[in-house]
This record gives structure tokens, C-alpha cells and sequence, in this order.
């Protein structure tokens, strides 16, 4: 995913900008700044990007999701919808929170199975949390129905997958809060840095107090701001914030790269019959970070995932066993082991966890290869790839 590979002179401009005035902090130092305020320029580019109101940058994609579930209203006892195949920082940012993360069945988009969310929910669901991994995106239509009927919010976990859209709107845009993650290996970097994006004029007020400490930043001097509410500090810094802004206004220039790549790839691999490719929705359009197809069975995307290392393919991924991005190798979460004492009914819904069934997800995701999109690639590296890809995946059949 990783806009890193083509840094450029926009990059380092952007951050000689900051070096120059010695301002690294987001907030206050008016008169020695230079006009240079990179975290500001930047909300206003997310703003213009994705079509909405409101954006608020922040530490990270974790913070982005804590920040966005705060807002939305999410705490103790509360719980919230997410699927099986997601990272770690979704539940993590629900737990810190307070809440209780709802873990449910996904299907062949890799994404929430709408019949799934439908029966996880109880009358202590607050929100339901697709989270857009690979690129692609959830159901958002019939999640926005399910939410608006039981009234649910709708948070959509778009780190994976800026610059997708669905009904022709901005990943991010479609629910009541979306978040983004601007870390090392995202499609537009920041080294670290997230985003929240929302057009409720009242969540991105609480956002911008809740993410500073709960500084209301009225008026001129700092020390004199009020607090309305506590807040914690998921502030990014102008350094971060300076990297993004020159990634963000190369994000279509990164998309079309990653299409044409992708578009190679997958019509190398179509040439496979027992090959399948993951489901995009009809109203989605994918930003082409990874490519993600099934095979027949486990042992044979197992066999396929050794062929396709011995072909010296990498970036190539079967979740199936990985520890961070699928439920079966989260026993830190099943256990609920953690630094101090969590409320007994959170602990308890966890250590259900160890003896729930995701029989469905386990189908697809022990089906699944997921490879990413690089950008500094030639063309003539995606085909000699592509044809190395078919060699060893029907090597296997």
C-alpha cells in the first residue's frame, strides 16, 4: 500500500517548511510559524477529497477509531458490531472505550455478513463498525438500512481503503464517522497520523476538543482555554502532518498506478478456472491496494502460498493463520489478558470468544491469498509477476 515508495520533492518541501520555522506543534506559536500551519491545510484537503464537512487529524488510525467511536457516543457497557477480519486497533478502540467489541461472521467481499450483523444484535448495540480491509468495502447500503431501523451508528473503518468509493461517494463519507490511518504503510503516508471525516457538525467539534485534552481553542492564547469535557491527547504534529499534505495531493496519482497494476495482475490470474476474486459490491469501487482472490480449499492456497514464496512472489498474504488480522490468533483478546482489571461482562462476552463458531469466516479467509499493489513497480515487473503468479498457482492444481 505504501505511499513511501515515491517520495518526492512535495514531501521534502513540506517538512523543510516545518524544519525551517521550528514550529512542530499542531497548535498555538501564531507569529513564528511563518504561515506555515500543515495540519490545517491538510484537514482542508481531506475535506475537498472526500466531500464532507468536517475533518480532524489525529495521532494514528487506532486514535482515528477511538476518536470517531467517542463522538459517536460509544462507552461502558455499550456494544459494537465488527467483523472477524479486521486489525487489531478496531477492537483494541472499542475496548478502550469501555465497550464491548462484537465480533461477527464476514463473507465473500471479506467484509461484514449483513445476515450476521443482523442476529448480533441486542439492546446494548450502540454502533456497527465495517471495517473496509484490502482496499475493498462492506455492504454500506443494507448496513446504513440496519442502522437507521435499530438506530445504530454507522462507523466506517476506511484505514485500508482511502480513495475507494461506494455510490459514488468517498469511502469514509457514506456513515456517520469514517476514519483513516496515515501510518508507514497506508496508501498516502504520514509515518504516523490518522483522520476522522464526518458532516455532523456537533461530532466534529467533540472531536477536535476530545483529541486535545479537551481544549475548546477559543481565542488566541492556549493557557487560557476552557475545557467543556475531558479529553486525551491523540494530537499529530505538524512533521506528520507536513508529510501528508504532499501525500494526500498525490492520491489519485497513486490510485491510477495502483489500478493499472492490479488490472494486470487480476487478468493474468483469470486465466485460472478454480480461481475466484473476492466480491466488490456493485456500487464499490476498490483503490486497488491489494488484490484478493480464493482457491478451493485450505490445503491448497497453503500449497499455493509456498509456490508463490519459492517464486520469489512476496507481499502475498494468507490471513488464515496471521496474528494480526483474523480471530483465530487472537487469544490476547479471547483471554482478555490485560494490564489491569476490565468490568466482568466485558471479560465475559471475550472469553466467549474462545468457543464461538466462525465457521463462515473461517471458509473464506482459509481460501483467501491477499497481495498487495506496489507502486514503484515497472509495468514490465506486474507482468514478469503475473506470469510467475499463474506458473505457480497452477503448479498446485
Amino acid at each position: 500500500m505504501p505511499g513511501f515508495e515515491l517520495f518526492g520533492p512535495s514531501e521534502h518541501k513540506e517538512v523543510n517548511d516545518v524544519l525551517d520555522s521550528g514550529i512542530l506543534m499542531r497548535y498555538g506559536f501564531d507569529a513564528m510559524r511563518n504561515g506555515h500551519w500543515k495540519a490545517k491545510a491538510l484537514e482542508a484537503e481531506l475535506q475537498t477529497h472526500m466531500q464532507v464537512k468536517h475533518a480532524q487529524l489525529v495521532s494514528s488510525g487506532t486514535a482515528a477509531v477511538s476518536v470517531a467511536l467517542a463522538v459517536a457516543g460509544v462507552g461502558a457497557g455499550d456494544e459494537v458490531i465488527l467483523p472477524t477480519f479486521t486489525f487489531v486497533a478496531s477492537f483494541e478502540a472499542v475496548l478502550m472505550l469501555g465497550a464491548i467489541p462484537i465480533l461477527v461472521d464476514i463473507d465473500d467481499t471479506l467484509t461484514l455478513d449483513i445476515a450476521a450483523v443482523k442476529d448480533a444484535i441486542t439492546p446494548k448495540t450502540k454502533a456497527i463498525m465495517p471495517v473496509h480491509m484490502c482496499g475493498g468495502m462492506a455492504r454500506l447500503k443494507e448496513l446504513k438500512e440496519i442502522c437507521e431501523t435499530h438506530n445504530l451508528k454507522l462507523i466506517e473503518d476506511a484505514c485500508q481503503a482511502i480513495g475507494g468509493t461506494y455510490e459514488g461517494k468517498p469511502l469514509g463519507s457514506y456513515g456517520d464517522v469514517g476514519c483513516f490511518s496515515f501510518d508507514f504503510v497506508k496508501t498516502i503516508t504520514a509515518a504516523e497520523g490518522g483522520a476522522i471525516i464526518t458532516n455532523n457538525d456537533d461530532y466534529a467539534t467533540w472531536a477536535d476538543h476530545y483529541s486535545d485534552h479537551g481544549h475548546d481553542h477559543v481565542g488566541s492564547d492556549r493557557g487560557a482555554e476552557t475545557h467543556p469535557f475531558l479529553g486525551y491527547n491523540f494530537r499529530i504534529s505538524e512533521l506528520h502532518a507536513a508529510v501528508g499534505l504532499a501525500q494526500v495531493r498525490r492520491l489519485q496519482e497513486f490510485l491510477d498506478i495502483q489500478q493499472k497494476h492490479y488490472t494486470i495482475l487480476k487478468d493474468a490470474l483469470k486465466s485460472i478456472p478454480e480461481l475466484t476474486f473476492r466480491t466488490i459490491p456493485e456500487e464499490g469501487v476498490e483503490n486497488y491496494s491489494f488484490l484478493n482472490f480464493f482457491l478451493t480449499d485450505l490445503e491448497t492456497t497453503t500449497k499455493a502460498m509456498a509456490a508463490l514464496k519459492h517464486a520469489g512472489i512476496d507481499g502475498c498474504f494468507h490471513y488464515y493463520d496471521n496474528n494480526w488480522h483474523y480471530v483465530r490468533k487472537w487469544d490476547h483478546l479471547k483471554e482478555a489478558k490485560t494490564l489491569f482489571p476490565i468490568p466482568a461482562q466485558t471479560k465475559e462476552a471475550l472469553n466467549a470468544l474462545s468457543t464461538k463458531s466462525f465457521k463462515q469466516s473461517d471458509h473464506y479467509i482459509a481460501r483467501n491469498i491477499s497481495c498487495l499493489i506496489k507502486l514503484s513497480w515497472t509495468e514490465a515487473d506486474v507482468k514478469q509477476r503475473a506470469l510467475k503468479m499463474v506458473e505457480a498457482i497452477k503448479s498446485v492444481l
